[in-house]
């Protein structure tokens, strides 16, 4: 008896059948597809066998990449066999060399640096005179030095979307009339169905870096995505991505649920009200790419946290959250409380 295995078209996980729903389902990043939807999903996929050139490619890719590991946070780090990695990217302590990476890690796509070291420095330099309650060394050509040109490894997903909406339109009118006043109530039925394509939509596969801080960075041009070479990581380092795709899916899903949820409401117009009935945003395929995407990186270590900062390498967008030094802010409250006491004194004495 032939059977047929259904694989997620999101994640590409087995889905199983879920009696309670009458659905099949992914245990890993949640999808949910009904029968008719997966067989017209599995008709349409067609899964064809690397090329000779892949596989070159794949090849390539172990021989000239070498793997640091930190024995601190226990970060990876990937570069080319010219670039010697000497301390972590992520808390700075010195790294080893652990070996090779197996193809499965090679991008398929890769944003080359724009902005220099130069340029994110002044940028950096730029940004933090306007923060007066840091620490001093936070400000310090050794803090600076510590910035490193990193590629952090990005799923980039293309949904799509299952998009339907039922709402409740009214249109209110009031009125005056002698001695009364008349209000006028119509109700309308809103339907809006539609399959949405959500492209692009990026989620960082690095756990050690704050995905929120990935986030604010964005967004990264992707007229400059190229073919991944290992010449781009001439010079720079880059993150081994720890994050895979069923685990960034959900981070996805929202994204593109967010972006059909706004094309529909977007849709509808002319109404003094409108009341969402109920709506609901079904993924039914995510195609991925994996790339390098570039970043000017640097931590700061303070009371035991660490502070994360990121400049975007292709735009220059910059991202952080600066540590408060607590002493500084006291100091400058106090000061200002003995100018206003002397103000008012000087004040008091005159009136006097």
């Amino acid at each position: 008896m032939e059977s047929t295995e259904y694989k997620c078209p999101n994640c590409n996980a087995g889905l199983t059948f879920m009696p309670d729903t009458q659905k099949f389902g992914c245990e890993y990043c949640g999808s949910e597809f009904t029968l008719e939807e997966m067989q017209a999903i599995n008709a349409e996929n067609t899964v064809t066998a690397p090329t000779e050139s892949q596989i070159h490619e794949q090849q390539e890719f172990e021989e000239h990449t070498s793997l640091y590991h930190c024995a601190s946070c226990g970060a990876d780090i990937m570069a080319d066999n010219e670039q010697t990695a000497l301390f972590c990217y992520y808390c700075h302590n010195p790294i080893i060399l652990a070996g090779k990476l197996t193809g499965k890690y090679k991008p398929d796509k890769i944003i080359g640096f724009r902005y220099t070291r130069e340029n994110a420095v002044n940028n950096f330099r730029s940004w933090i005179k306007k923060k007066w309650f840091v620490p001093e060394d936070f400000k310090s050509q050794e803090q600076i030095e510590k910035m490193t040109g990193l590629y952090v490894p990005f799923w980039i997903a293309d949904c799509k979307v299952k998009a339907d909406l039922n709402a409740i339109g009214k249109n209110i009118r009031t009125w005056t009339s002698g001695e009364y006043r008349y209000t006028e109530t119509k109700e309308y039925s809103i339907v809006r169905q539609a399959d949405i394509s959500a492209e692009g939509i990026p989620a960082d596969g690095a756990s050690k870096i704050e995905d929120v801080l990935m986030e604010a960075i964005e967004p990264f041009d992707y007229a400059d995505l190229k073919d991944f070479s290992m010449s781009y990581f001439t010079g720079f380092f880059a993150d081994k991505f720890d994050v895979d795709k069923s685990e960034i899916f959900p981070r996805i899903r929202e994204r593109a649920s967010q972006a059909g949820r706004t094309i529909l409401h977007d849709s509808i117009g002319g109404y003094t009200s409108v009341t969402s009935l109920n709506e609901s945003y079904n993924i039914m395929r995510t195609d991925w790419q994996y790339a390098m995407l570039p970043v000017w990186f640097m931590t700061y270590k303070y009371n035991d946290k660490i502070y994360e900062f990121a400049l975007n390498g292709q735009t220059g967008k910059l991202a952080g959250t600066p540590p408060l030094d607590r002493l500084k802010l006291k100091l400058f409250c106090s000061a200002i409380g003995l100018v206003v006491t002397v103000i008012s004194f000087l004040i008091g004495g005159a009136l006097m």
